[in-house]
């Protein structure tokens, strides 16, 4: 393994998500509200802890008071209590009985508020599998989530089917604080920061409609009872009069970041795209054949091409990985006994798909270390295992959770 870029990769990797961290944003977009006397606070997402965190510090600094509050964010995601704020660990990228439960205690929370009331509502990504009541069956909605995930769809496709399964998303929540103002702060994690999307929308109109959610059900063949069926026709509203929505970050910022980083450290930085949605391992082999080209133009320069966005797996085996692991994986073979090239990609929250990785790092040693720890690249890319191909040769990227959320990033490296 090239020590040097593993080192430069690791800065790049920690100031660019260091520049994305909510508090700051929080703190703007909350200089902006005029807020009411009674305040409830209702944090959902990856980064839901670290919104309250902030929204907290500043209403106790500038005297404002709230009455109470509730964060429903990812195991493992709370860093500590927050004072009259009931935090919930639940199920993520698939609701469990804790997101139900934190969900139902936000509507309880909000169900008998008035026009004199306010709620804060600070969402990042991750929402809409923390933040949820089924009106289908909690294991119908378990078995769809599922089925989304392993077929390829988009966060939009997902959330457009999701939201009309739910009786939170889709501005419904926002239905249900009425008469009660709510302030929406959002960070965003899709690509183009969609409003209505993010998180599934669940204070913002929805611009999807029930024609779309036939379309994409039957693209991916979703297996679905007559219940659900009946509520992918059901509308959501496309209308919503108590909703304030300010947007604080997004995938634009944390490409910025990491192409000031790479200059620091002497590289000349290109952004090539922030809104990238293709396959992951078609992205990473692109990206590794550009690298391949520019290198042959680059001379003596240290060069470093940047870009950002959401890309989806499909699933064809059974193993451990996520999209950014396999997006790095699958540059392995395209760049092996390049001695100065490295590629890495990295989910700004800290969490990978279900693994306690962050995405992968490879350079041009990976694909022989990994031929001589016995493992075939071929097998792994087929049976999604880039989470044990990666282990295998210290390529995991690790960075524990984050406290943000803003899309992935992914970087290579001509040194």
């Amino acid at each position: 393994m090239n020590q040097e870029l593993r080192k430069d990769a690791k800065q790049i990797i920690d100031e660019a998500i260091a520049s994305v961290q909510p508090d700051a944003a929080v703190r703007r977009a909350l200089s902006n509200i005029v807020f009411s006397e009674h305040v409830y606070i209702v944090a959902i997402g990856k980064a839901g802890w670290q919104m309250a965190n902030a929204a907290v510090s500043y209403l106790q600094e500038n005297g404002i008071k709230y009455e109470k509050g509730i964060v429903i964010t990812k195991y493992h995601h709370v860093m500590g209590q927050l004072p009259r704020i009931h935090c919930v660990e639940a199920g993520h990228p698939v609701p469990d009985e804790n997101s139900f439960k934190g969900t139902q205690e936000v509507l309880s929370m909000v169900k008998d508020l008035t026009e004199e009331d306010m709620v804060l509502f600070l969402v990042s990504g991750g929402g809409s599998a923390l933040f949820e009541k089924p009106r289908i069956s909690k294991k119908e909605l378990s078995d769809i989530t599922e089925q989304l995930l392993a077929s390829g769809a988009d966060i939009v496709e997902m959330n457009t089917i999701r939201k009309r399964l739910s009786e939170v998303k889709g501005g419904r929540f926002a239905l249900a604080c009425m008469p009660a103002m709510v302030e929406t702060v959002v960070l965003s994690d899709i690509v183009g920061d969609p409003m209505d999307m993010i998180a599934s929308g669940p204070a913002y109109p929805d611009a999807s409609t029930c024609e779309d959610a036939g379309k994409i059900a039957k693209k991916y063949k979703l297996r679905l009872s007559a219940a659900a069926e009946k509520c992918l026709a059901d509308e959501t509203p496309k209308e919503l009069h108590n909703v304030h929505t300010q947007i604080i970050g997004s995938v634009r910022q944390l490409c910025k970041a990491a192409q000031k980083a790479c200059k620091e450290l002497g590289y000349e930085p290109r952004i090539l795209a922030e809104d990238v949605t293709a396959e992951a391992r078609e992205v990473g082999w692109n990206l590794a054949q550009l690298c391949l080209r520019e290198h042959d133009d680059a001379g003596e320069k240290k060069m470093a091409l940047i870009a950002g966005g959401e890309t989806v797996v499909h699933l064809r085996g059974k193993g451990k990985g996520g999209r950014n692991q396999e997006l790095a994986f699958s540059a392995m073979k395209v760049i092996a006994g390049q001695q100065n090239m490295a590629i890495f990609s990295v989910g700004s929250d800290g969490t990978d798909g279900p693994t306690d990785a962050a995405g992968g790092y490879v350079d041009g040693d990976s694909y022989e270390a990994l031929k001589n720890a016995g493992l075939s690249y071929e097998k792994i890319l087929q049976d999604n295992d880039c989470y044990h191909g990666l282990q295998a040769i210290d390529g995991l990227v690790m960075t524990g959770p984050t406290g943000t959320n803003v899309n992935d990033f992914w970087v290579a490296l001509i040194g």
